[in-house]
């Protein structure tokens, strides 16, 4: 049976209206997404101008990268249902939803890990052409945010086993959910650059 703990009180609100930790967060995201524009834009530019674009050395599996889209977009299901659950005051269903995202998150990273030792075991690094110097550059980026998502995800799903840290910290379930919808986002980006158009 779950404990329905208070809502967490909305921080102090910026002059802007909007309270201070979500301003932080759109502000964070605008840097990333401008971070991940410089770095698709430098990819597209590189892919225009060669001609033995991706070069033969291997392609990327289309199919680990297809596994890959629909565990993140299963991800971004379950932070919404975390958050449905919260406004709920459900705490047992908001740490299996957390739970089941963080997982859903290592499971990603475990699939881009066999990926990228397929590669590495065929002597396929960085520095073999542009392609897969971009490849490991988009990707490797990428990996180390929804790390960062993991490790968020976490940190909030560790604020629930208490009242009183939920009623001081508890909007920060919604802040995780902006960042990790973000990072979906860009995946659903660099796929069908990376694994459908090369």
């Amino acid at each position: 049976m779950s404990t329905a703990y208070a809502e967490s009180p909305q921080h102090a609100s910026s002059w802007t209206g909007i309270p201070n930790g979500k301003l932080g967060m759109w502000l964070f995201l605008a840097s990333e997404i401008m971070f991940f524009t410089g770095l698709i834009s430098a990819f597209i530019v590189l892919r225009m101008s060669n001609p033995n674009w991706p070069g033969p050395e291997g392609h990327l599996s289309v199919k680990m990268g297809t596994i890959n889209t629909l565990v993140l977009i299963c991800s971004s299901t379950t932070i919404v249902l975390a958050l449905a659950a919260s406004a709920r005051g459900a705490m047992g269903a908001v740490r299996g939803w957390l739970a089941v995202t963080a997982l859903l998150g290592s499971a990603f990273l475990v699939i881009k890990g066999f990926e990228y030792a397929a590669k590495l075991t065929h002597h396929i690094v960085p520095s073999t052409n542009v392609f897969w110097s971009c490849y490991y550059a988009l990707t490797g980026f990428h990996a180390l945010h929804v790390f960062g998502g993991i490790v968020f995800n976490l940190l909030v799903l560790s604020r629930t086993f208490s009242a009183a840290a939920w009623r001081d910290q508890g909007h920060r379930l919604e802040l995780a959910g902006l960042y990790w919808h973000f990072v979906d986002i860009v995946w659903i980006f660099l796929f069908p650059m990376l694994y459908l158009f090369q």
